[in-house]
């Protein structure tokens, strides 16, 4: 799944434009590398947001089979490091 996707499908960031934005930016970062957007995931991936207050670092657990995912599964997808 490409790292917009997983973004907004994983309710990390609230919409998929937001995340292109990002992207764009240079403050999304998989493995230490800065990604783009058509970058695909895998599990056991690191994603790393840079923001102005300080980075959140993440870790792909599971990709999900559709476009968004019930917040109340947060956990089974996405690790908060």
């Amino acid at each position: 799944m490409r790292v917009d996707k997983w973004l907004s499908a994983t309710n990390v960031v609230k919409r998929r434009t937001i995340a292109t934005d990002m992207l764009k930016s240079g403050v999304v970062f998989v493995n230490g590398m800065k990604a783009k957007a058509s970058k695909d995931l895998k599990v056991g991936d690191k994603v790393t947001i840079e923001y102005l207050k300080g980075a959140k670092h993440y870790e792909v657990l599971q990709i999900p089979k559709t476009k968004s995912i019930p917040k109340s599964q947060k956990e089974d997808f996405v690790k908060v490091l």
